[in-house]
């Protein structure tokens, strides 16, 4: 085997071994899973999460991943713990400890001042019958067969074990809460997660004097000259009454110019396309921009009397990041 084939041989064989890391805990879902997530959901104060080593980055992770879904939470270190930030711990908080061994020193250190607070115990380890274990309200078993270490010792599958469960727990989590995308895109105010889920269309259409009009009589020379004063490329056509009849795009004038040859002498209302795409002011853009992607460039927002009360087109939208 050359050196090719033994690196994706071994890369092949983590994925799997991970892979089925996962695969496994799908069987030892039972009323274990669901006692803690209703202890994690009753808590009143914060979900403390700890772990030592590999164990704590995994725990960071499930930590930030819980506060950014709606469950108040935070990393407390073990080994900074018995230094004084225990301090930080409450009675009304709930521990989410991992340890693989379930005799990891450092947590078992902290163990008596949880036990004083009264502090409800989570444990996600790959030893049920281990001291933790023993102390834990609720023990989840994360355990592996196999690290997918070619020496069975660093910490890989046994990871991304306790990585997937903490991951269920936090999505049982937000889906009990009811949590929406606006709600999770609150606590994401910067960058385009925020942006995706609470971007709406009426913070980002044209309105007033910018919206492109013609009534319906009008020459196709208005129209075009309206379609070129507004730089839309297109133009809403509205009745008598002013109301949304059709619109007039880009793609409509060179259609109509190639079946029917000079457009100047003919009326809007004979070369627009009627009953256009349209969306509520108060849609998300990202709902408008699924809509046009290789349909349409501009979409129309029409009051409650079905006049046009602006229009969005898909540089504004492009423009304000929502991708």
């Amino acid at each position: 085997m050359n050196e090719r084939e033994r690196l994706l041989a071994m890369a092949d064989r983590v994925l799997r071994l991970e892979a089925e890391s996962i695969a496994a805990l799908r069987d030892r879902l039972d009323d274990r899973f669901v006692e803690a997530v209703g202890l994690l959901r009753r808590c009143r104060g914060r979900v403390i999460v700890t772990g030592m080593g590999k164990s704590g980055l995994i725990g960071r992770k499930i930590a930030a991943t819980l506060a950014s879904t709606g469950t108040p939470a935070y990393f407390l270190h073990p080994a900074e713990g018995v230094h004084g930030d225990i301090g930080m711990m409450a009675r009304e908080d709930v521990v989410l400890a991992l340890s693989n061994s379930g005799e990891t020193d450092e947590v078992l250190a902290v163990l008596p001042a949880i036990k004083r607070l009264g502090v409800s115990l989570i444990l996600l380890t790959g030893s049920t019958a281990s001291t933790l274990a023993g102390q834990a309200d609720v023990v989840l078993d994360v355990g592996v067969g196999e690290e997918a270490c070619p020496m069975n010792l660093a910490p890989t599958s046994s990871t991304t074990a306790a990585l997937a469960m903490g991951d269920a727990l936090a999505m049982a989590l937000l889906d009990l809460r009811g949590v929406r995308a606006e709600d999770y895109a609150a606590l994401h105010p910067r960058g385009s997660l925020g942006w995706k889920a609470l971007g709406k269309v009426g913070d980002l259409m044209r309105t007033g004097d910018t919206v492109p009009v013609v009534r319906e009589g009008a020459s196709m020379k208005e129209a075009i000259e309206e379609m070129s004063a507004k730089n839309l490329g297109m133009t809403t056509v509205v009745d008598a009454s002013g109301r949304l009849v059709g619109v007039i795009t880009d793609g409509d004038l060179r259609r109509h110019h190639l079946s029917h040859g000079d457009l100047l002498d003919r009326r809007a209302g004979d070369c627009m396309t009627a009953n256009p795409k349209r969306i509520g002011a108060d849609e998300l853009a990202a709902r408008a921009l699924a809509l046009m992607e290789g349909v349409v460039t501009s979409l129309v927002i029409v009051d409650e009397t079905g006049r046009p009360a602006g229009v969005i087109h898909i540089h504004d939208i492009l423009r304000a990041k929502i991708i």
